[in-house]
């Protein structure tokens, strides 16, 4: 993800071997530290190992009732994470939490999957419905024991005034929210960007991957649209993008931009290896949340023994290993959704103009509880493409948004049940092809010795459009299928010895004739420096995929750096500022005096100061491509004009002198005493901390405490400039040993449970901080020789 693309603080997560015999509850070690639930739905116990670090391991005699203890388990740690994410996908909010969420509920259900439900079960594998009426049991089993034992709500329940709502099946698989498909969000920028300054110059904004020419579709009015591109983005974020909680306020918005949707991923094989055996790493990058967006978890039963983690209100693990293969995911960012603009018929807004007449608005009004108020009349409006986010009445305009999200089947991760058990790669990829959203990187190894990058995505075929910019939904620019499974570029045992993804630009030539997306890729580096250090040596131990995922050089650095080898000064700061950046190793650790000047540098004064050179006048522009920047740098008669190079040096010391300014007004004169940790920092916020008193907020936040890393870096560092607050990257990382189960490797910061009460509320944060790592056991014995505590669930009797 680059770095431009922010967000705040996310409440997206928070709205985001062996099987039970006769014997097995008779165990010594259960009797030590043991609570025992009765549960309905259950056709035999199921037994839950804690760990020390909060990994539940459930053991069930059948896979159903494992499904129901992963729910029982998930609500356990992650209720009110899970009920907020529930609240907001069925827009539900206001229900809770009063009338100022409408707008919220509005846009969620807007987005809701409205198809034919027999259509979206048969989307998935076959066991899917069963799969998701167990964990929702389990879900609500836990709730149901709430009931008669309150004093254990809960905290954040307790501020907000509100109860933990009971779940349907469908509730899994309707919500779309949590897809990160975001391209129309980029297709009203560009709209006006291309108004303002033509569409060229929206290259200098994002660069296209691959290499493409703009073209503005026939019909569509930029201009008219780029009057309209805030409130058309406040409506989008209201539906599609995840809320925040503002601190000042206290209250519950939406973030104005996509999160950071970012990681990384890479499998070594058994031959490029040094123990013999293959290594799989992944790290996804999701908002700084509290709690963590993916939790950990190990799922035992006949037929099934998974290890990893997945998304805590979703059955089943996307990421992890099966005892045979492991798998990893990364965001294969492919283009997955447009902007319809819609003429509308200036005697009868109701109407739009579709082919040679007017076709009329499918409306569903629907009663929105809210709290403290009757229920208010919410009417949300359809085209055939899908729903209207904003209507332009001045300019009898209305602007709707068609997504695969809509699509059967393409519930986020859900798909993910297919290939749980795959033993090879090719029943691995057979998998892939219901695997339809978010698009993603999926890379794959096993214990006999196979690797590769397998993408799975659901992206739609575009005959007469490119997906950049917005089209007249006038049925001229309509899709004509989707591409997926099969059609999409895959990798296996390549000769390099490893496969790697950092959602750079990674579809080959032989595809990109199939248009899978321009301008939602991220840059380059994370995946570059990646292949550098796999490159480097002829054999990679373990421990080198746990220093990789923790690795803070920034190529960018690298190259923006040794541009500035060619300058000179007499000012004596402008010199102890260049001595500073030539000197460095690029390495932006929390200790870096460098990377502590760099930063503030690159991110607040070089990249809008070269917009303001290079697009004089557009100044809804704050941060350039990244890669467009340093070819400018690097040619700057191709961007700069005549002198250009004298314009471009004039550039660069102008703004290292406003970029040292600020940063000795931060840290002092002495460059010496500088640290970039100083200034970036991470800080783990609980949602409902900004309604509690000074005390109760410090316990229940995590840090600040000190960050290093940059957005181009693998250990990936998303920060805000104006604070230099850490708002993305990897909560989550995990290093697989294939074969040697019980020698792979996890963090989740801050902690695996998001209840404050708990002992894994935060007790990961420093193990995270300092790039550190418990073990993944998951052989019994490695199992029961880390148990910390243990859940039985049994039946509950009629």
């Amino acid at each position: 993800m680059r770095g431009k693309r922010k967000g705040a603080l996310l409440l997206a997560g928070v709205l985001a071997a062996g099987v039970i015999g006769p014997s097995a509850l008779a165990e010594p070690a259960v009797a030590r530290n043991t609570t025992t639930f009765q549960i309905a739905g259950l056709t035999a116990p199921v037994r839950t190992v804690l760990d020390k670090w909060g990994v539940p391991h459930i053991y069930a005699t059948n896979t159903a009732d494992v499904y129901l203890g992963q729910g029982f388990n998930a609500a356990r740690d992650r209720l009110f994470q899970l009920d907020l994410w529930r609240r907001r996908g069925l827009g539900t909010l206001s229900e809770a939490l009063g009338g100022v969420y409408a707008d919220l509920d509005k846009g969620a259900r807007a987005m809701l999957y409205r198809g034919d439900l027999a259509k979206e079960w048969a989307a998935y594998p076959p066991q899917a419905k069963e799969v998701a009426t167990k964990f929702v049991a389990g879900v609500n089993g836990y709730i149901e024991w709430l009931e008669r034992h309150p004093e254990s709500l809960p905290e954040e329940f307790k501020v907000l005034g509100h109860r933990p709502a009971r779940w349907q099946p469908e509730d899994v698989v309707r919500i779309r929210h949590h897809a990160l498909v975001t391209n129309a969000y980029y297709e009203a920028l560009r709209a006006l960007t291309t108004c303002a300054a033509g569409p060229e110059a929206d290259a200098i904004r994002q660069n296209l991957e691959p290499k493409h020419a703009v073209t503005v579709p026939q019909g569509l009015d930029t201009c008219a649209l780029a009057q309209v591109v805030e409130p058309l983005l406040t409506a989008y974020g209201n539906a599609v993008l995840p809320v925040t909680f503002d601190a000042g306020t206290g209250k519950i918005s939406t973030t104005q931009k996509p999160p950071a949707q970012g990681s990384n991923n890479w499998a070594i094989s058994a031959a490029k290896s040094a123990t013999g055996r293959p290594v799989l790493a992944d790290d996804p990058h999701r908002l700084m949340s509290l709690p963590a967006s993916r939790y950990l978890a190990h799922l035992s039963a006949p037929g099934l023994d998974i290890i990893g983690a997945g998304e805590p209100m979703i059955p089943g693990l996307s990421l992890g290993h099966n005892g045979t293969s492991a798998f990893g995911l990364t965001m294969f960012p492919a283009d997955q959704e447009d902007l319809y603009v819609y003429e509308l018929d200036p005697a009868d807004h109701s109407r739009y103009k579709y082919g040679n007449g007017y076709e009329a608005f499918r409306t569903v009004t629907e009663k929105l509880a809210v709290k403290g108020e009757q229920p208010r009349d919410l009417t949300t409006s359809f085209s055939r493409h899908g729903p209207i986010l904003f209507v332009d009445a001045q300019r009898h305009l209305a602007y709707g948004l068609r997504s695969v999200w809509l699509e059967p089947g393409t519930s986020p991760y859900f798909a993910a049940l297919g290939y749980q058990n795959a033993k090879t790669a090719e029943q691995f990829g057979e998998a892939l092809k219901k695997w339809r959203a978010p698009g993603a990187n999926h890379v794959y190894a096993n214990t006999a010795g196979q690797i590769g990058w397998l993408p799975g995505a659901l992206v739609p075929k575009r005959p007469k459009h490119d997906g950049l910019l917005p089209v007249p939904g006038d049925g001229r620019y309509e899709w004509n299928g989707f591409y997926s499974g099969d059609d999409l570029p895959r990798t296996i045992n390549p000769a390099s010895g490893w496969v790697a993804t950092g959602n750079e630009m990674n579809v080959p030539a032989s595809h990109q004739n199939l248009g899978l997306g321009y301008d939602s890729w991220s840059d380059p580096y994370r995946y570059q420096r990646i292949a550098e250090v796999l490159n480097s040596k002829a054999k990679l131990s373990f421990e080198d995929s746990l220093k990789l995922q923790n690795d803070f050089l920034s190529i960018p650095a690298r190259k923006i750096t040794g541009v500035l080898k060619s300058l000179s000064s007499e000012d004596p700061k402008v010199k102890a500022s260049l001595a500073l950046l030539t000197g460095w190793n690029h390495v932006a650790g929390p200790e870096s005096a460098a990377a502590a000047l760099y930063e503030p540098w690159f991110t607040k004064h070089l990249g809008p100061k070269f917009i303001q050179a290079v697009l004089p006048g557009v100044d809804f522009i704050q941060r350039p491509d990244t890669q467009v920047l340093i070819d400018a740098l690097e040619h700057p008669e191709n961007y700069f004009g005549a002198d250009g190079k004298a314009k471009r040096d004039k550039l660069l010391i102008d703004t290292l002198v406003s970029a040292r300014a600020e940063v000795e007004k931060l840290l002092g004169a002495d460059q010496a005493s500088w640290q970039w940790g100083k200034l970036q920092h991470t800080k783990f916020e609980n949602p409902v901390s900004p309604l509690v008193d000074e005390a109760t907020r410090k316990r229940l936040n995590v840090g600040p405490f000190p960050r290093g890393g940059a957005s181009d870096t693998v250990n990936n560092s998303e920060y805000e400039s104006a604070d230099f607050r850490h708002i993305g990257g990897a909560s989550l990382r995990v290093v697989i040993d294939v074969g040697n189960w019980d020698g792979s490797k996890a963090v989740n910061a801050p902690g695996q449970s998001g209840n404050p009460a708990d002992p894994h509320y935060k007790d990961l944060a420093e193990t995270w901080r300092k790039g550190e790592y418990f073990p993944l056991v998951y052989s019994k014995v490695a199992v029961e020789r880390n148990a910390e505590r243990y859940l039985i669930l049994v039946p509950k009797s009629s």
